[in-house]
């Protein structure tokens, strides 16, 4: 991956192993003695960095795309961090946009592709731009491209890619970490943590794509502040969750959330039920259906989000539409109800968009109806327009357990046979096991007698 004895024998490091602080020189990691091609790199990003170059500024890439291109993975997005301020990028690319208040960005567009261009930012005044909580809220201070290194989350994501001489520069001491597969927070682990605990499910999801191991201080402040997460946004915490559960490595980022204590401030519903599971389950459906959601996404097919969060808050849904029976409530409108509960509750913490919320609400009341396959109820199920969403989640109940092989195999042959077969096997079900209520007889309302006529 690197030239390690070059690489290491440039490092200065203090006493006791400690990283260089903060006013040392960088290191400076030449292109002969790195991996990092340009032809690797995004054309698009090319393009924004040689831009940036001309137009007379410096520019960088910086972050993850560094950190994968060293590790060998195919980055996902390429940013780039300058000197110029967003005014002066968004002049400079006539498909450019302004976005975000307390961190304002710079998104390059070139169809589908986005590059997106951060202006160097220094620490944030402690009065000004700090809550009581620690919690940067504004973060519009314009700094030099040291200030913006030290200002980075994890040291293996403040390493910068120098398109004037494609050379790195390391201020943090993230070569170091990344050839020790460390995941390292820069500065006080508190403090750090403090001002925005989304960094502990960051570190999960490195933890996951990665395979690196986390520093003993930075693991130990996820334990002692994992609780600072119910102080974020519900909204933000929706786009974290996809990033967590839509990454390709869901079942070991869900194990991870759970063992360091931050799931059950995500999805507290959940969280409670899963320490009280029999047999497996409800543990073995959620973890089913993350494996799959890996399945899918490493062979290139989509994955809806609503399918996510219906494998997620299932469970809960389930027990509150149980409790709605047992209280006199028919099946579906208990499901219902408690769909609307459940969910209610839930974006208290994560935020579901309506457009997820209301097919994940549909997969739900489907599980009913799905069971219900007399008369004319099989034919109008199959023509609802989830159907399919729902039918994929009773298959994954059944693979988890639930006894509901023969229902699903049935419904795998109907979608496939004639309406004349299909008539067939609906017959079939009558025959077999329904069981023909008694008809009620209607009482004959007694005739007038004749003496009160008279």
């Amino acid at each position: 991956m690197l030239s390690l004895n070059k690489i290491f024998n440039k490092l200065v490091r203090g006493k006791n192993g400690q990283h260089p602080q903060q006013g040392r020189e960088p290191l400076i990691i030449p292109r002969s003695e790195h991996t990092i091609s340009r032809k690797q790199i995004s054309q698009h990003a090319l393009k924004v960095l040689y831009t940036l170059k001309e137009g007379g500024y410096d520019a960088y890439l910086v972050g993850g795309c560094v950190r994968d291109l060293l590790l060998g993975y195919e980055p996902k997005d390429f940013d780039v961090a300058t000197n110029a301020s967003p005014e002066q990028v968004h002049a400079l690319f006539k498909r450019s946009q302004l976005i975000g208040r307390r961190f304002k960005l710079v998104h390059v567009r070139f169809g589908r592709d986005v590059i997106e261009v951060a202006t160097f930012r220094a620490p944030p005044e402690a009065k000004q731009h700090v809550d009581t909580q620690g919690r940067i809220m504004q973060d519009n201070v314009f700094g030099t491209l040291e200030q913006d290194a030290w200002r980075r989350d994890f040291t293996i994501n403040a390493l910068y890619y120098n398109i004037k001489d494609f050379s790195i520069i390391d201020y943090t001491g993230g070569m170091a970490d990344l050839n020790a597969g460390l995941i390292r927070l820069i500065g006080d682990v508190e403090t750090r943590y403090r001002e925005d605990p989304v960094r502990m499910l960051r570190a999960c999801r490195f933890l996951a794509k990665l395979g690196l191991k986390l520093d003993k201080e930075t693991e130990q402040g996820i334990f002692d502040w994992a609780h600072l997460i119910r102080d974020i946004p519900p909204a933000r915490l929706f786009d974290e969750t996809l990033k967590l559960y839509l990454s390709g490595q869901a079942a070991m980022t869900h194990e991870l959330l759970c063992h360091y204590g931050l799931f059950e401030h995500l999805y507290p519903q959940t969280a409670a039920l899963l320490h009280e599971e029999q047999d497996g389950y409800p543990r073995t459906m959620l973890m089913k259906a993350l494996e799959n959601t890996d399945i899918r996404i490493a062979a290139g097919k989509p994955v809806t989000p609503a399918f996510l969060f219906a494998a997620i808050l299932w469970e809960p849904v389930r027990q509150r539409t149980v409790l709605l029976m047992t209280n006199g409530m028919p099946e579906i409108p208990a499901m219902q109800r408690a769909s609307s509960e459940i969910i209610g509750e839930q974006i208290q913490r994560v935020a579901v968009p309506k457009r997820y919320s209301l097919v994940t609400r549909d997969i739900w009341t489907l599980q009913p109806r799905l069971l219900k396959r007399q008369g004319k109820r099989a034919f109008k199920t199959l023509l609802h327009p989830k159907f399919r969403a729902g039918y994929d989640f009773l298959a994954l109940r059944a693979q988890a357990g639930e006894p509901l092989s023969e229902t699903v195999d049935w419904w795998t042959k109907f979608q496939t046979e004639t309406v004349k077969q299909q008539q067939s096997m609906v017959d079939a079900l009558g025959k077999e096991g329904s069981v023909k209520k008694p008809r009620r007889r209607r009482r004959r309302r007694p005739a007038a007698k004749k003496s009160e006529q008279n």
